[in-house]
């Protein structure tokens, strides 16, 4: 696949996922939901380790990498898939917009990296107070919507946290068979939880949560990570930033569209400023860098 038709790609699906999981719940408790796409993303991904000959390690890197993933999935998306149940779907997007900021915080904080610019932190600072403004919303509006943006936020710190714990463990391993683990793992841990609920199978599920079930489990997981992690390798990192830029939007207009979600003012204004806060985030340095040169350049 060429970079550009990955990048729309991607786009495409990170656009669509929180509205695709919010459809999914229709008519069903949100553990099946969210079971039965792990489930058909475990399977597509062991097809795709043995159809590409991707070896799947066993060593003790390795074995620790597909259980800090599995349990990331299995928080992450459980907490998503409740709150999916009282906030519209393109807050899922706003919040998650965050992860840059919040991943180079922990960094900084975990693995003493140093890059905790000016910038940054003032990126980080906007991001912050982005969030407060939709957090904010939610409380006025739900006390339910309060409690899902907070689940969201929990989530969204379980992912970046795990990003920082698998760059610690550092095992080397491909990024398909990351995935396969820790997606087998994730699966496991929330059958279990399924069946310990004794939450049932749903009476009847509506088309659209059927297709929006096997949408996810199809392109929303495996193919989602596979494309990304492909960028990544591929495409500059400053580009595949943008994505992060673009999705929040893109996301809030979609659930307006086909779901007839509020967009409110403090929607509007909390989902700027966190997009203010990721420009400064990614570029802020870049910029005050070229002012820099440019002025001592005569």
């Amino acid at each position: 696949m060429s970079v550009p038709a990955a990048y729309l790609s991607v786009i495409l699906i990170w656009t669509t996922t929180p509205l695709a999981i919010k459809w999914s719940c229709e008519g069903s408790h949100f553990l099946f939901a969210v079971t039965a796409r792990m489930f058909m993303a475990a399977v597509l991904s062991l097809i795709l380790l043995r159809a590409t000959r991707t070896p799947l390690p066993w060593h003790r890197k390795a074995r620790e990498t597909y259980l800090v993933i599995g349990l990331s999935i299995y928080g992450a998306m459980t907490l998503t898939y409740w709150a999916a149940q009282f906030i519209p779907s393109g807050w899922i997007s706003v919040i998650f917009g965050m992860t840059p900021i919040m991943t180079g915080l922990l960094a900084a904080l975990l693995l003493g990296e140093k890059n905790l610019t000016p910038a940054k932190l003032l990126g980080m600072t906007l991001g912050i107070g982005g969030l407060a403004i939709v957090f904010g919303t939610g409380t006025v509006l739900d006390g339910q919507a309060g409690w899902g943006v907070a689940a969201v936020l929990g989530a969204m710190l379980i992912h970046c946290g795990t990003a920082v714990w698998i760059k610690r463990i550092d095992a080397g391993i491909p990024a398909l068979a990351s995935t396969a683990g820790g997606v087998t793992v994730a699966t496991f841990l929330l059958q279990t939880t399924w069946i310990a609920l004794d939450t049932g199978l749903p009476v009847q599920v509506t088309s659209r949560a059927a297709w929006s079930i096997l949408y996810l489990g199809l392109a929303g997981s495996v193919l989602g990570f596979s494309l990304y992690y492909y960028l990544l390798k591929h495409a500059e990192a400053t580009r595949v930033a943008l994505i992060t830029l673009i999705t929040p939007v893109s996301a809030l207009l979609l659930g307006r569209v086909f779901n007839n979600e509020p967009i409110t003012p403090g929607v509007i204004l909390g989902t700027a400023t966190i997009l203010s806060g990721l420009v400064l985030f990614q570029y802020g340095e870049s910029w005050l860098c070229r002012e820099r040169r440019a002025t001592v350049i005569p």
